[in-house]
């Protein structure tokens, strides 16, 4: 699985022109499932995103994660993260996981949040979705996490 997580002041996505998730300082992660993911990879980029230390100490150095500061978690369904982008120019698909396997992924992933973390908010799987945000610093990572049977 995978997660590009962005350090933000604020952030909402809206589906329809209607706010379906929203968050003040935190995490804004956009989430990509590739074939093979499973429950366990889920969760283990969900620790990953948790506890990944991107906000400032004391010192202003990146020391703290989102749950040292207890700040808001939105999560947003981006299968264009698990594109195939090696050759030409435009964007394979086969490296993607399946519709249903990615919502049932997606779900699971967000129902750990829910019960792991405070404040959680998400997008809508297969919605098309308007994100906006205001990046702090920029910062922005890319997490993953290797299917089964794969060593990254």
């Amino acid at each position: 699985m995978i997660a590009l997580i962005q350090r933000v002041a604020r952030a909402d996505v809206q589906v329809d022109a209607q706010t379906v998730g929203a968050i003040d300082r935190g995490v804004l992660a956009l989430i990509g499932v590739r074939p093979g993911d499973d429950a366990l990879a889920a969760n283990r980029l969900l620790e990953r995103v948790l506890t990944y230390r991107i906000f400032p100490d004391e010192q202003g150095r990146m020391n703290l994660s989102l749950r040292d500061i207890q700040g808001g978690l939105l999560l947003v369904p981006q299968f264009t993260l698990a594109a195939d982008t090696q050759k030409g120019t435009r964007a394979g698909f086969s490296t993607a996981a399946a519709p249903e396997d990615a919502r049932r992924l997606f779900g699971h992933l967000l129902e750990r949040a829910q019960a792991a973390h405070r404040p959680v908010a998400a997008g809508v799987f297969g919605a098309n979705m308007q994100v906006s945000l205001v990046n702090d610093g920029p910062v922005t990572f890319w997490l993953e996490t290797a299917p089964p049977n794969e060593h990254r």
